[in-house]
């Protein structure tokens, strides 16, 4: 499965499926159209977040955010008095949490609301959440990690895959980036297994450029947390 948004694509092979209902936030509230934006703004206070959802009933009408709080002539007017047109980013109960990562990162939301497939209203999923799950599923299984520079006109997922396990290897987990004002981007792999000298040595024999190897526990807790990070400043939350 890949998922792209930005300059960014993530694979994901040997995890549980986890889905969005999964991670879905039994805390924070939903805003009525009839709620002030000064009782819109209390709520974000008191749960640490910039957007808060906004229902009628069971039916989702949009998402408002703490600037156009701010924006509003009366914060103590009624919401949908103030803000006629609301953005309206969702995600349906039933997909992975992966595809949460592109309307949270195109949105820079702090939350995500989440529907059925009847489009009804459910609740929401908070930023901390999906980052903290992600960064689980990335630190799920102990492995060697490699990151891979290459043309993206090399890039071949296939070649790779068979690279890997023609050493009796599995890919964990793999994430592209590329690189900017220029057509090469980096491939960082991770695998299932700590000594993967043999796969490196194919890699070589196929002329693949190898930038980094991450093999010790230490140096591969210190990979995920550079590119956790990076995620997060990403994310720009």
């Amino acid at each position: 499965m890949i998922l792209r948004f930005r300059s960014f694509s993530y694979i994901y092979e040997l995890f549980d499926a986890m889905i969005i209902i999964d991670l879905l936030s039994d805390v924070i509230p939903a805003l009525h159209k009839t709620d002030t934006g000064t009782n819109a703004l209390n709520w974000m206070d008191v749960f640490k977040v910039s957007h808060l959802p906004v229902v009628d009933g069971s039916e989702y009408l949009g998402l408002v955010s703490e600037q156009e709080i701010y924006d509003m002539n009366n914060p103590d007017d009624a919401i949908d008095s103030q803000i006629r047109v609301m953005s309206r980013p969702f995600i349906y109960d039933n997909q992975h949490i992966i595809e949460a990562m592109q309307p949270f990162a195109e949105n820079n939301l702090s939350v995500l609301p989440v529907l059925d497939v009847e489009d009804k209203y459910l609740g929401v999923i908070t930023l901390p959440d999906l980052s903290h799950e992600l960064a689980q599923m990335m630190a799920a299984e102990k492995g060697a990690i490699i990151v891979l520079e290459m043309s993206v006109r090399d890039y071949s997922l296939s070649q790779i895959s068979q690279i890997v396990e023609g050493n009796d290897t599995k890919i964990v987990s793999l994430f592209v980036q590329n690189q900017s004002k220029t057509d090469n981007i980096y491939v960082t792999i991770k695998f299932n297994r700590t000594d993967i000298s043999p796969v490196i040595q194919t890699f070589e024999r196929y002329s693949y450029r190898i930038v980094q190897v991450f093999s010790s526990d230490r140096e591969i807790d210190t990979m995920l947390e550079d590119r956790y990070n990076s995620f997060m400043k990403f994310m720009s939350i």
